[in-house]
Order: C-alpha cells, then sequence, then structure tokens
C-alpha cells in the first residue's frame, strides 16, 4: 500500500474514533478512560461471574471456584465475553503497577493507530483498547479480549511510526492468538496456586477471587509467554503490520536496538528476561520473511513527534 493511501486510512479510520477526550482536561480524561477496568465486575450475561456483592456466601463461593475452573478448562469453553472479562481483570493488575501517562493527544493517536491495524487482523470485531503507561521502561503488554499497553520508554525509544506499528502487531497478535489465555491456562492446571491463597482466604470470598486475579497477573507478566508464542508474535506480527500498509522491518528495527541493550539496565531487564534471545528472534524472522517483503519496505515513515504535530493540525 502507498504511503499516501495509508495516510488517508489512517485519516478515515481517526475520524471514525469519538474524540470526546478533547473535552476534557488531561487528568479527567485519563482517568476515565479505563475506569471500568477498576471497577468490581457487576455480573449479568456473558461475564465470569465474579459478582461478590450481597450476602449469598454459598453461590459467591461457587464462583470463586468457577474462576480457577474456568482457566482451567480448554480454550474453547472460554467465550469472547469470558475472555474479555479476564482482560480487564488483567488490565486492572497493570494499571495497578503503573498509571496511565497523562498526555491525552498521545493516548488517542496510540490507540487510533492500534485499532486501525487491529481491523486488519483475524479479530477485528474485539473491543480492541490501546494505552501508554507512564513508564520508562522498554516494554509492552497485552491481555486477552484486545486490551493493549505500551511503555512511555518505548514510545520515546521508537524512531518512527513504522517501529510503533511493529511493535503493537506484536502484541495484537498475542491477543489473536490467546496466548495469554494458554499461559494462564497452564498456570491454573497446576493447582498449587489455587490452594495457597485459598488456604489464606478461606473465609473471604472476595478477597480469594481477588487474591486469584492478582496473582495469575504478576506471575504472567513477571515470567512472560512460552517462547515460541513470542516467537509466532514476531512472525505473524510483521505480516500483520505490513497488511495494515506499514514497513514490514519495523519490527526487526525494534529488535536490532533491543539486540544492543546491556542486560544491567533496568530499562531494558524485563524484556529480556520474558522474550528470547533477541538474535534468536531475528533470526527467525529472517528465516520466516526472506525477501517476500522487501517489495513492502523502505516506505518514508514520520517520527511520533512528526505524527502527533500533524495530528494536532487537523
Amino acid at each position: 500500500m502507498k504511503r499516501t493511501v495509508l495516510s488517508l486510512c489512517l485519516a478515515a479510520c481517526f475520524a471514525a474514533v469519538p474524540v470526546s477526550l478533547q473535552a476534557q482536561d488531561a487528568g479527567k480524561a485519563l482517568g476515565g478512560l479505563f475506569q471500568n477496568l477498576l471497577k468490581p465486575n457487576q455480573g449479568g450475561g456473558g461475564g465470569l461471574g465474579l459478582s461478590l456483592g450481597g450476602n449469598n456466601n454459598a453461590a459467591n463461593a461457587g464462583n470463586a471456584v468457577d474462576l480457577v475452573g474456568l482457566l482451567s478448562q480448554s480454550l474453547e469453553q472460554i467465550d469472547e465475553p469470558k475472555e474479555i472479562e479476564i482482560g480487564r481483570q488483567l488490565s486492572a493488575v497493570l494499571l495497578g503497577a503503573k498509571p496511565l501517562h497523562k498526555d491525552v493527544a498521545l493516548q488517542r493517536y496510540v490507540n487510533r493507530l492500534g485499532r486501525w491495524i487491529s481491523l486488519q487482523s483475524a479479530r477485528p470485531d474485539l473491543p480492541w483498547t490501546f494505552a501508554v503507561l507512564d513508564d520508562t521502561g522498554f516494554n509492552a503488554f497485552a491481555a486477552p479480549g484486545g486490551y493493549i499497553f505500551i511503555t512511555k520508554g518505548l514510545v520515546d525509544a521508537v524512531a518512527d511510526e513504522s517501529e510503533l506499528a511493529g511493535i503493537l502487531a506484536h502484541e495484537i497478535h498475542h491477543v489473536v492468538g490467546k496466548h495469554h489465555l494458554k499461559a494462564m491456562r497452564k498456570t491454573a492446571q497446576a493447582g498449587l496456586l489455587t490452594k495457597a491463597i485459598a488456604s489464606q482466604f478461606s473465609n473471604n470470598v472476595q478477597g480469594m477471587v481477588s487474591a486469584q486475579l492478582l496473582a495469575l497477573g504478576k506471575d504472567l507478566y513477571s515470567k512472560g509467554l512460552d517462547q515460541e508464542d513470542e516467537l509466532d508474535a514476531d512472525r505473524s506480527g510483521v505480516a500483520l503490520a505490513a497488511r495494515a500498509g506499514f514497513d514490514p522491518y519495523g519490527l526487526v528495527a525494534v529488535l536490532q536496538q533491543l539486540r544492543t541493550a546491556k542486560p544491567d539496565n533496568p530499562v531494558f531487564t524485563l524484556t529480556l528476561s520474558t522474550h528470547p534471545a533477541t538474535q534468536v528472534r531475528l533470526d527467525q524472522l529472517e528465516a520466516a520473511m526472506g525477501q517476500r517483503l522487501d517489495a513492502l519496505a523502505g516506505q518514508p515513515s514520520p517520527s511520533i513527534p512528526q505524527r502527533l504535530a500533524r495530528n494536532a493540525g487537523r
């Protein structure tokens, strides 16, 4: 796709997204962007059944058991509404660790860019949501159901929009491939985590469910996904970014930058510890891409500040 055509597509996509954030101050806008993620689930159709209000402890205890039982089932038994609810809960874990960055224009841009790329994926109808965390680290995270987070440090580190698109496409494929659900299922099936939590919260159903979610989330994001899932997201992410009209070598450029990072640099510690060796990722991408995407490479791509300036002028 020509870069001029891509710009028109992006402009049309961005225009279709509500921009009510412009009428709010930065603090209120960012405070409300994910406010629903931080609210306890109110029950109702399609949810996980984690409603914890009222005095029916027997029913609530059953719901608490269902959480781990659900994650222990085959992925086919976790329908889309349940997947989205799990993602909402895990997003709350991430937001509890790092706040959203207060730059509303940046949040809007990343959200719209991510949505455009997600429309080219195999699951365009998910309620995709993208946001920037106020963190200097070199990291990006995904949660089931279409929730994607990228740190401000990583946004600042990319050279241009194609590199950011490659990162977002990588994370989008984690959701499309249900990689986090598979990792959580493996942890839940082990059973040890659940037994330890249950012994501490035997008389507190709400605390038990919250602790299960918190523990599963911390385990997931501190250990990372299976290496093959990461390599799969690299390969598929490159193809997805190209399908969305971006230089497919954007992600390659990010990985080349990561390859020079020192392991003891705290900015890169989590990424390096939760992903395969960077050279392995580059070698796998080279083998998968060959020269098949070379015709799509070399397109000029604006830097993030340039794109933000252009958006501000509209």
